[in-house]
C-alpha cells in the first residue's frame, strides 16, 4: 500500500490521537523517562495497544449497528448508566477544560511570560471556542494533522539527539520489567497516554468524515492503528528525551519545562525551545479536540433520549444545533472559574482522576455490548478483543482505586 494510499484512510484517528495527547501523557511519560530511563518504553507501547483495542470497539458498534455508543447504551442499558454518564460528563467536562486551560496557559507563559498562566489559559480558550465554533470537521483534521506533526517533529528530533545505543533502546521495549517502584508506577505509564472519555469522540468524527456501515470497518482499524501508533512513538521520543537529560522536577506539569531547560546544555537554547514549542502544540491541539469532541457527546445524548433520533440518521453536522453549541460555551467559559485558585498543578491531578473513573466502565460495556451476536452479529467480540478489554478493565479499574488512595 503506497503512502498515499494509506494518508487517505487516515482521519479521525489523527484527530482522537492529536486530542488524546496533552499534559498528562508527557508528565507520565517524562517521569518514567527521568526515574527509570528506557526500561519502561514497553509499557507505553502496551497503552497505545489497550487504547487501540477500546477506541477499536467505539468505532466497531457504531459502524456495525449505525448507532453510536452512547445511543446503544441510552436503549440497552438501564436508565440509571444514562443518568450516570450525564452526571459524570459535566463534572469531568469542568475538570478536563481548567486542566487544559492550565497547561496551555503554563506553556504559553514559558515562552512569552508578559501575561500570567491563567491569562494565557484564558486566551487559548478562547481561541480554541472560535476555531471549532467558524471552522468545519475538514477544518480540524488539517489542524490536527498539522500539530501532530509538529508535535512529533520537534520530539522526535529532541530525542534523537540525546538518545543511548539503540541495543538500550530495544531492550527497553521488547523486554518488559517492573522497577523498584512497583506495579502501580507501571500502570501508570501504560494508562497515561492517549486520553480519556475523549475517545468517545471517535465515532463523531468518523460520522463527520462520512465513514458509515460495515464497509468501512478495515479502514477504521487502519486509521486506528496508524494513530496509536504515533501515539505509541510519541511517548517513546518523550521518555528517552527525559531520560537523556535527566530533569531535576520529576513530577507535575512544569516538569515539561524542567525537560527543555536541562537540553540546553546538550542542544543549546534552540534544543529548549524546539522542545517546548512541541509542548505547546500538544497542548492546544488537545484542547482544540476537547472543543469539538465533547459537546457532541452532550448533543447526541440530549437529542436521542428526548427525540430518539439517531445521530448516523440526521442530516447534517450536529455541530450547529443549539445544544452542542450551548455546551461548547459551558466547556470553554465556564472552568475557567477555577483557574482563579492559581494553581494549575492541582487542576491537573484532578483532572486524572476524574478521567480514570471513566476507562475501567468503559472497558465493561464494550465487552458487555460488542460480545453480543443479536448486536453486532459476526462482528462480535473475538477473543483478542475480549482478551485486551479485560486487560484495559484490570489496569484502569487499579488505577482508579489507587489514585483515589493516593489523594485522599
Amino acid at each position: 500500500m503506497s503512502s498515499e494510499s494509506l494518508l487517505s484512510k487516515t482521519g479521525p484517528g489523527i484527530v482522537v490521537a492529536a486530542t488524546g495527547l496533552g499534559a498528562g501523557d508527557i508528565v507520565a511519560a517524562s517521569a518514567a523517562g527521568a526515574q527509570f530511563g528506557t526500561v519502561l518504553l514497553w509499557a507505553v507501547v502496551f497503552g497505545g495497544v489497550l487504547k487501540f483495542a477500546l477506541t477499536e470497539g467505539i468505532g466497531r458498534w457504531q459502524l456495525a449497528t449505525d448507532t453510536t455508543l452512547l445511543e446503544g447504551w441510552i436503549e440497552k442499558l438501564p436508565k440509571f448508566f444514562s443518568a450516570y454518564f450525564l452526571v459524570y460528563l459535566f463534572l469531568w467536562t469542568f475538570m478536563v477544560a481548567a486542566a487544559m486551560m492550565a497547561a496551555c496557559g503554563l506553556a504559553a507563559y514559558a515562552f512569552f511570560p508578559i501575561l500570567s498562566v491563567t491569562q494565557w489559559g484564558i486566551i487559548h480558550a478562547l481561541v480554541a471556542l472560535a476555531i471549532v465554533w467558524f471552522g468545519a470537521y475538514k477544518v480540524l483534521e488539517t489542524a490536527m494533522k498539522f500539530f501532530i506533526g509538529l508535535m512529533f517533529l520537534t520530539v522526535l528530533f529532541c530525542a534523537l539527539r540525546v538518545m543511548p545505543d539503540i541495543s538500550i533502546i530495544a531492550r527497553g521495549m521488547f523486554i518488559p520489567s517492573i522497577p523498584d517502584l512497583g506495579l502501580a508506577f507501571v500502570l501508570s505509564v501504560i494508562g497515561g497516554v492517549g486520553g480519556s472519555i475523549t475517545i468517545m469522540s471517535y465515532g463523531y468524527w468518523m460520522r463527520e468524515a462520512g465513514w458509515q456501515g460495515k464497509d468501512m470497518i478495515p479502514t477504521m482499524r487502519i486509521d486506528l492503528g496508524i494513530a496509536y501508533g504515533l501515539t505509541a512513538l510519541f511517548g517513546i521520543g518523550i521518555i528517552i528525551v527525559s531520560a537523556g537529560v535527566q530533569p531535576e522536577v520529576v513530577s507535575g506539569n512544569n516538569m515539561a519545562l524542567a525537560v527543555a531547560d536541562q537540553l540546553v546544555p546538550v542542544m543549546g537554547k534552540t534544543g529548549k525551545w524546539i522542545f517546548l514549542f512541541g509542548f505547546w502544540g500538544a497542548v492546544f491541539s488537545s484542547m482544540i479536540g476537547v472543543w469539538h469532541g465533547v459537546p457532541f457527546l452532550f448533543a447526541n445524548f440530549i437529542y436521542h433520549y428526548r427525540l430518539h433520533t439517531h445521530l448516523i440518521e440526521t442530516p447534517g453536522s450536529i455541530s450547529k444545533t443549539t445544544a452542542y453549541r450551548a455546551y461548547l460555551i459551558y466547556l470553554a467559559i465556564v472552568p475557567m472559574s477555577l483557574l482563579s485558585l492559581d494553581r494549575p498543578v492541582w487542576i491537573v491531578i484532578i483532572y486524572t482522576i476524574s478521567g480514570a473513573v471513566f476507562m475501567p466502565l468503559l472497558a465493561a460495556l464494550l465487552l458487555y455490548m460488542n460480545n453480543s451476536r443479536s448486536w453486532l452479529k459476526e462482528l462480535a467480540n473475538t477473543w483478542i478483543s475480549k482478551s485486551l478489554l479485560i486487560a484495559c478493565m484490570l489496569v484502569f479499574g487499579y488505577l482508579f482505586f489507587n489514585q483515589l488512595q493516593a489523594q485522599f
